[in-house]
C-alpha cells in the first residue's frame, strides 16, 4: 500500500484554504441576507468589513464541509491503511523516541 502525501511550504492556514476552496478573482456578486438588527448595529459600529467577514466565515464553512466530504468519500481507505497500521506497524517506528 502506497501513502502519498503532499506538503504545502510557506503558506500560512489561511491561504492554504483560501487556495483551494474557491477562485478569489471571481468576480463579486451583490446578495440580499437577513441578519439581526443589533448585531448588524453593533458590527457597523466597530467598522467591520461586513463582506469580507462574510466571505472568511463561509470559506470557514466550506473548509469543515469539504474535510468532511472527503472523510466520508476516504473512510475506506483510511480504515484499511490503519488496520495495515495496527497490523504491521509504521515505517518509522524504529526512529521514534518515546
Amino acid at each position: 500500500m502506497r501513502i502519498e502525501m503532499r506538503i504545502m511550504v510557506g503558506l500560512n492556514k489561511k491561504e492554504k484554504l483560501m487556495s483551494h476552496l474557491y477562485d478569489i478573482n471571481a468576480p463579486k456578486k451583490p446578495t440580499n441576507l437577513s441578519v439581526n438588527s443589533d448585531l448588524l448595529k453593533r458590527s457597523k459600529k466597530l467598522n467591520v468589513n461586513l463582506s469580507a467577514t462574510l466571505e472568511q466565515a463561509l470559506n470557514e464553512k466550506l473548509a469543515i464541509l469539504e474535510s468532511e466530504r472527503w472523510k466520508a468519500e476516504n473512510k475506506t481507505a483510511i480504515s484499511a491503511y490503519n488496520k495495515y497500521i495496527e497490523a504491521n506497524g509504521c515505517f518509522s517506528d524504529e526512529y521514534r523516541e518515546l
